[in-house]
């Protein structure tokens, strides 16, 4: 029996550059940059002090007030991202089995801006003052549990949690539930909101953050020599994967097929990636092979692309490993973090948008802040400027603390 095939039919976007498709990738293309001095929190004392924060954003449009109230902004994201992307694939649930449809949306941290208020609280005005909300705020699973009673869904739903590789284990797993007959339908992706006291202040902490303040939007910067760290944003990317037989029964529009899923660990510290980059090799060659292709098929990469040391270096090693290093120097490869900073859990989702739009349009956003080769870098990052070219397969590599490493492969239906 030939395997169930899944594609992308609805995106939904909420991000530092804006939120929705055409904005988010008019912006991307146009090498523009989201990065700016944090606004929603006093930053003098904080070594890093900039942030890819969400701006233009009318929550009123897909949440009300009074539901407002009860969540956290990571859960706002996530709401609206999942609407938007529900409203993108034309879907109609009344129409819908809800035993076959499901979702997997989760976070990296969660409800950090609640769990810092509480905190607060505690500490100023004692237990007999916590918010009865505290809990289902904070909770990463919320997201998908609000999805699922906004749409009825009784189908598979939960969270995965796996720091900066989460948005991409949900849309993985997704597939494999998708593939294997358990749904037909499900909404994928990642939230995350962080920029808060305790997330900059414990990024700063363990020096995983640029300080680069003086200059926000030329602080991220993947693979070039002078990166020092990368960008904490905020954002949630969600899409909806069908099994293609039933997207074409409803006459769906279908962005392309997500053919192939990788999933390793480096089993080697809690933060720092293996220097050669192995476990990312890994997961990035099983996505390939699930996808049934060979190296050469793949014409660009999406790379975690963080703009931190360790990480852009050996995820160049990896791709070297993974496609072979003459087939690697003719890929193209970006990092969408050059504009809109790591969105932490939520950044496999926006990142998979991006794959999406780029087999549509056949248009690879560039890599912007690159203006200092770095000799452990040297390989085809699209330096600046956006390029078009045909792109029949792609990679999207996320990579997180813990060791744990993600990869999809997007190609043309």
């Amino acid at each position: 029996m030939a395997q169930r095939r899944v594609v992308v039919t609805g995106m939904g976007v909420v991000s530092p550059l804006g939120c929705g498709l055409d904005i988010f990738w008019q912006r991307l293309l146009a090498g523009e940059s989201g990065i700016r001095p944090i606004q929603q929190m006093d930053v003098t004392e904080y070594a890093s002090q900039i942030a890819g924060e969400v701006v233009e954003f009318d929550v009123d449009e897909f949440i009300s007030k009074r539901e407002q109230r009860r969540m956290d902004p990571f859960t706002l994201f996530g709401i609206a991202a999942a609407k938007m992307a529900v409203a993108d694939a034309g879907m109609e649930f009344a129409k819908e089995d809800p035993n076959r449809a499901g979702v997997v949306i989760g976070s990296g941290i969660g409800g950090l801006h609640v769990l810092t208020q509480q905190a607060r609280v505690l500490m100023e005005r004692g237990p007999s003052r916590f918010s009865p909300f505290m809990i289902p705020q904070m909770i990463v699973d919320i997201v998908a549990g609000y999805v699922s009673i906004e749409y009825g869904l009784r189908g598979p739903n939960f969270a995965i949690t796996s720091a900066c590789a989460t948005a991409t284990h949900c849309l993985g797993e997704s597939l494999r539930i998708i593939q294997s007959g358990d749904a037909d339908i499900m909404i994928a992706g990642g939230a995350e909101s962080s920029i808060c006291e305790m997330g900059v202040g414990g990024f700063s902490a363990m020096k995983a953050l640029t300080t680069r303040n003086d200059d926000p939007q030329g602080a991220s910067r993947p693979f070039d020599a002078d990166r020092d760290g990368f960008v904490i944003a905020e954002g949630a990317g969600v899409l909806i994967l069908e099994e293609l037989e039933h997207a074409q029964k409803r006459g769906a529009n279908i962005y392309c097929e997500l053919a192939g899923y990788g999933r390793t660990c480096d089993a080697h510290h809690i933060t720092a990636p293996l220097e050669d980059g192995s476990g990312g090799a890994k997961a990035m060659s099983l996505a390939v092979e699930d996808a049934g292709l060979q190296p050469s098929d793949i014409d660009y990469l999406n790379a975690h692309g963080t703009s931190t040391p360790l990480n852009d270096k050996g995820e160049t090693l990896a791709t070297k490993t993974a496609l072979g290093e003459e087939h690697a120097r003719r890929i193209m490869i970006n990092s969408t973090k050059s504009m809109i900073g790591h969105t932490l859990g939520a950044a496999g989702g926006l990142e998979s948008i991006v794959c999406a739009l780029t087999l549509r349009d056949g248009k690879v956003h560039p890599t912007i802040n690159y203006t200092t080769p770095d000799p452990a870098c040297d390989l085809d990052y699209v330096p600046n400027e956006a390029r078009e070219a045909p792109v029949r397969a792609c990679l999207n590599n996320s990579l997180g603390f813990g060791g744990h490493n993600a990869t999809l492969c997007f190609k043309k239906v």
